[in-house]
C-alpha cells in the first residue's frame, strides 16, 4: 500500500494537518458568523391530535438498500492521526450499537502508509455490521487518483459506499491546498461506472446548488449530501491554519470567504426540486428537531459531524449520551407532528418563513 515516493516527513505533514482538522474546530470558534443553516425558517406544524403513542414511534428507515435504526449518519470527519484512531474507534462503536451510518474522513492519507490506514480501519473493527462510507476528494480525482486507488480506499474499511467530497473553497484557502477541479465531473462518472459500491457526492459546508445536483444526477451518482453553510466553516479552519503558517494571502481569503456558501435548508430545497435521487442533509445540524425538519424538506437521511466530534473527543459516555438526546429530540418532534414513522414525517406539513421563503420563491 505505501508509496515509495512518500517520505517520513510527508507522513508527518499529513498527520499534523489531520490533527489541526480536529483541534481547531474543538478549540477555536470556527462556526458560521453571519449566516445560518436557515433551518430556523422551517416551521413544522403542531398536531394537537397526533393519534399515536410516543413509545410506538418507529425511527427506522432504508437508504441505499441498507436498514438504519434512524435516518442519521455520523458524517465524514477524520483519520490520519493518532487522535483520529480514538475518535473513529468511539464513533464506530456508536454506529454499531445504534444502527447509524458512519462516514470516514478523507482517506488519501491511508494510501500512504499502513500506520495511517489503521486510523480509519478501526471504525470497521468496532462496527462490523454498520453502514460505513469511504471518502476521497474531488481535487484528488482531478490530480489522477485512480479507480484502483478508490477500490483500495473502499477495501481499507470494507465500506458499503464511497463518497467523493467536493471542497473547492477549502482547497482554495488551505495553505497546502490543491484548487484543481478541471475534469472532476468526468472522473466521478468514471467511478460510478467502475465501483462495486454506491457512489455518493457531498460538499463539506458550502452547499450543493440545483445546477450541481442536476449534473450529479446525470452522472449517475447514488445520492447527494448537500452539506450546506451554517455550521463549521472550513474556510475559517484553514484561515486559522494560514495564520499559524504566516500565509497572509490565504489568511485573508479565509476571512473573506468565512461564510461563503448556500445555507443548508436552501440547498436542500433547491436540490430536492431539481433531482429525484436520494438526498442527505448536513451542514450545521445540531439536534433531532433539525433532523426532523430536513426529513420533512425531502432528505432521506440527515448527517452530523461537529456535534459527534465534540462528544467523541470528550468520552465514550458523552458520545452515547449525545446520541440518546438526538434520538429523543427526533422522536419527540415526530410525536408532536403526529408522524408514527419516517415516511409519515417525510410527508408532514411545514411552513417556510423569512430569508428561506424569500430565497425559495426567487429560485
Amino acid at each position: 500500500m505505501p508509496d515509495p515516493s512518500d517520505s517520513a516527513s510527508d507522513i508527518e505533514i499529513i498527520k499534523q494537518r489531520k490533527k489541526d482538522g480536529i483541534d481547531i474546530p474543538l478549540q477555536k470558534n470556527v462556526q458560521a458568523r453571519t449566516t445560518s443553516t436557515y433551518l430556523e425558517h422551517v416551521k413544522l406544524v403542531h398536531n394537537a391530535l397526533p393519534e399515536i403513542d410516543y413509545d410506538s414511534i418507529d425511527l427506522s428507515t432504508t437508504f441505499l438498500g441498507h436498514r438504519f435504526s434512524a435516518p442519521l449518519i455520523i458524517d465524514s470527519m477524520t483519520g490520519g492521526t493518532d487522535e483520529a484512531t480514538v475518535i473513529n474507534g468511539r464513533l464506530g462503536e456508536l454506529a454499531e450499537k445504534y444502527g447509524f451510518g458512519m462516514g470516514l474522513g478523507s482517506q488519501r492519507a491511508g494510501l500512504k502508509s499502513e500506520e495511517l490506514a489503521s486510523t480509519y480501519a478501526i471504525a470497521r473493527k468496532n462496527a462490523p455490521n454498520a453502514f460505513l462510507i469511504a471518502n476521497i476528494g474531488g481535487a484528488q480525482l482531478a490530480k489522477g487518483l485512480t479507480v484502483d486507488d478508490a477500490r483500495k480506499i473502499v477495501k481499507m474499511i470494507r465500506a458499503d459506499a464511497l463518497v467523493v467530497h467536493l471542497n473547492p473553497l477549502q482547497e482554495l484557502v488551505q495553505p497546502e491546498g490543491e484548487p484543481k477541479y478541471a475534469g472532476v465531473l468526468a472522473r466521478i462518472s468514471e467511478l460510478v461506472k467502475n465501483m462495486d459500491v454506491p457512489v455518493i457526492v457531498k460538499e463539506v459546508g458550502a452547499g450543493i446548488s440545483r445546477e450541481v445536483a442536476a449534473k450529479l444526477e446525470m452522472a449517475g451518482v447514488s445520492a447527494v449530501n448537500v452539506a450546506g453553510a451554517g455550521g463549521t466553516s472550513w474556510a475559517g479552519v484553514e484561515k486559522v491554519r494560514a495564520e499559524m503558517m504566516k500565509n497572509d494571502i490565504k489568511k485573508h481569503l479565509g476571512e473573506l470567504f468565512w461564510d461563503w456558501g448556500i445555507p443548508t435548508a436552501a440547498s436542500l430545497v433547491q436540490a430536492r426540486r431539481a433531482v429525484k435521487l436520494p438526498l442527505i442533509a448536513s451542514g450545521g445540524l445540531r439536534n433531532g428537531l433539525e433532523v426532523a425538519k430536513c426529513v420533512a424538506l425531502g432528505a432521506s437521511m440527515a448527517a452530523m459531524a461537529y456535534p459527534f466530534l465534540r462528544a467523541a473527543s470528550q468520552s465514550r459516555e458523552s458520545l452515547f449520551a449525545f446520541a440518546d438526546t438526538v434520538l429523543a429530540e427526533l422522536k419527540s418532534t415526530m410525536f408532536l407532528v403526529g408522524a408514527g414513522n419516517v415516511p409519515s414525517l417525510a410527508s408532514s406539513r411545514y411552513i417556510l418563513t423569512g430569508a428561506l421563503a424569500e430565497e425559495v420563491n426567487r429560485a
